[in-house]
């Protein structure tokens, strides 16, 4: 067995969400049984369909919600628990190279406090940024570019 919603989602985003082709091969039932035969868990599976489902497609769908670009991010508790210093530095980092906006930051720590774990580690906040930037390009950014940019950003220099 996998272990979470994250591995789930991290290994139908390398398997499928890429390919030209992935867009004429999802079928939600199919990918949900080939999903359960390489061993990830039925509810998992269903649980990553949904997150990936409340996802907006569009930097429009974004815009209705957009906080204003001044804006200082305060984190919560449950969600400086989460998302420790190091995350929390990242995407600060991220924002203030231009990768994200304010509105694309807050739907990434959104979709990170739906995954059901405690915390997160900063490959894992990789992954959920890569998703949530390859969703709203609409595809229109090359995967490779997004991947080098959002995976290989060095980690070091953040504090």
């Amino acid at each position: 067995m996998k272990e979470n919603v994250l591995d789930v989602l991290t290994y139908m985003f390398e398997s499928y969400f890429y390919e030209e082709e992935a867009d004429n091969m999802f079928n939600r039932e199919t990918l949900l049984e080939e999903l359960v035969e390489v061993g990830f868990d039925h509810q998992d599976v269903e649980k990553a369909f949904n997150w990936l489902a409340d996802l907006p497609t569009s930097q429009e769908d974004l815009r209705l919600t957009s906080p204003e670009q001044s804006s200082v991010r305060i984190f919560d508790t449950w969600e400086s628990k989460k998302l420790d210093l190091h995350c929390r530095g990242y995407l600060s980092e991220l924002e203030q190279m231009g990768i994200l906006n304010a509105a694309s930051r807050e739907l990434i720590i959104d979709r990170v406090m739906a995954l059901e774990t405690d915390e997160i580690s900063i490959e894992q906040l990789r992954w959920v940024c890569l998703i949530v930037l390859y969703n709203l390009s609409g595809s229109d950014i090359p995967y490779s570019w997004l991947e080098d940019i959002v995976m290989d950003l060095s980690s070091s220099h953040i504090h």
